[in-house]
Formats: C-alpha cells, structure tokens, sequence
C-alpha cells in the first residue's frame, strides 16, 4: 500500500506544480513553464534575425513537431514518470540505500557560489558520459535516433528525443547527486535555467563560439557537427558535450572541421525513420533497425 501511496503522492503532486506554474502560483524563479517559452521565445527571435543558415526558413521543417516535444519531454513525461521514481526511492530506502550512500563530498558548508559551479560540472559530467553511452551502446542508440532525426536545426530541438532517454539519464543524474551527498544547493534553478539556455543556443540557428570560451562551454558550431550525417572514420559520434565542451577536449571526441553550418544532418537510413511523434516515440521497441 505504501508504494501505491508514495507513487500516487508524487504523479499527483508533481500535476499540482505544474498546474500552479502555468497559475503563476510558483516562485517566478522555479517557474519552468514560462521559464522555457520566455527562453524559447528570446533565442528563437535571435534566430530570425541573426541567421546562421540564412536559406532556413523561420518555421523550419519540423518545427511543430519540436515544439510538441519540449513541452511534452519537459512536462508531461516528468508527470507520468514521477510516481515510478518515488517508489524507487522507497524500494532504495527499505534496503538502506539512501542519498548518502556514495557520497564523496559534503558541499553543503561552502560558499553558494562554489556548491552551484561544483552541482553544475558534476551533473554536466555525467550526462556527458551517459551521451557517450547513448551513441556506443547498440540498444540507446535506437531511442536516441528519435534526436538525430533533426534535419534542419534550430532551438526546438534542444528537447526533441524519445522518453527513453528520461529512463536513461535520471538514474545516473541521481547518481552523480548522491556523489554530492544527496545534495543539491538551494539556487538549483539558477543550474538548471543555465543549462536550458545553452541547450536552446546549441540547437539554434545562430553561429556563436563564446570567443576563448569555446573551450569549456558547448556552442552551436561544435553540436551541429554532434548531429552530422557523416562522421569521421571510425568514430560512433563526436562533440557528446551538453552544456560543457571541456569533457570532449579533454577526451579527444572533438570535431569542427569547418564552421559553415552547410552540412548534412541526420545518420544512414534516416530517410526509413518514423516522421510522426507516435512512430517516432514507439521506435526500438522491437522495430526493424536502420542503420
């Protein structure tokens, strides 16, 4: 009863944020639902008028498409997952798994700034590797084809990847929080609003580097060439960085041969893959394999 309870509680109280944030009932400041169309909003206008691809047209191939995905990956899915997560939390509890179980560090005594730098690289880090993953491992890389099916980018497809990918991420995520002690500094937001900007901006329609900076933080250049039809020899995928690109300089998965933005995305046998958000999201279940 009290893993029905503990999964009703969290699916109906995660319904009840939600709710409130489109209500504005929220802090403004962990108000995501307008937090994401404010930010779309900006990036997308930036995209109008500082093209990179100037032949693209502003309601690109499949922008509706990304648009239903952000919201849908974002909000809906987050609601219909959360009820799972919470009686995993319980089953962990019950065999004496608790947040502090792996922890190497306790950040909870330094200067807010430094617990949000060190939140944000941990986190960055572990999703960077479970990217890595998502393009080795046979098995993620049919979900994660739902993201590299983009053929014309722009900021939408920050958030178009199949729920599968919500399955894969958060365990590790987890664990990189249980890392910090189960610990994730009250300013959060302030983290995860960071990584929603960068995100937008790496799948933009704008050509921007950040100058010196190109080499710690992610940028449109360096991802297009993460969702390029062709890939160097031998390699299963480059640029893996989500909001850092650090961790492919220091692991050699770097790649920007030339920054004109006229490239082909997408992967072999892209042209068999489901065009629709159903088909699009029932893939790796047992359909046939593109290549």
């Amino acid at each position: 009863m009290k893993y029905i309870d503990a999964f009703v509680n969290a699916f109906l109280g995660t319904i009840d944020w939600t709710w409130k944030s489109i209500l504005f009932e929220v802090p403004w400041y962990t108000n995501y639902f307008y937090g994401l169309i404010l930010i779309s909003i900006v990036i997308w206008g930036l995209e109008i008028i500082f093209p990179w691809r100037k032949e693209q047209a502003v309601f690109r191939k499949d922008f509706w498409l990304d648009g239903f995905y952000m919201f849908f990956n974002f909000f809906v899915f987050s609601i219909v997952i959360s009820g799972f997560y919470k009686v995993l939390e319980v089953l962990f509890s019950e065999v004496s798994i608790t947040a502090k179980s792996l922890a190497l560090i306790d950040p909870s005594s330094w200067p807010m700034w430094l617990q949000l730098v060190v939140f944000f690289i941990v986190l960055d880090f572990v999703q960077w590797f479970t990217h890595t993953l998502l393009h080795r491992v046979p098995l993620f890389w049919r979900f994660h084809k739902v993201h590299h099916s983009v053929k014309e980018m722009g900021f939408a497809a920050h958030l178009r990847y199949h729920w599968m990918e919500n399955v894969l991420y958060k365990p590790l995520k987890t664990f990189g929080i249980m890392i910090l002690g189960g610990f994730e500094p009250d300013q959060a937001y302030i983290v995860h609003f960071i990584a929603i900007i960068i995100g937008h901006f790496n799948h933009s329609n704008i050509k921007i580097t950040w100058g010196p900076l190109k080499y710690i933080i992610n940028n449109p250049v360096m991802h297009l060439y993460h969702h390029a039809y062709e890939l160097p020899e031998g390699k299963y995928g480059v640029n893996f960085g989500i909001s850092l690109s650090i961790w492919d300089y220091i692991f050699k998965t770097n790649y920007i041969p030339e920054d004109s933005g006229k490239i082909v995305l997408g992967f072999e046998g892209d042209e068999h893959f489901p065009k629709d958000f159903i088909g699009q999201n029932t893939y790796g279940f047992g359909t046939k394999e593109t290549k």
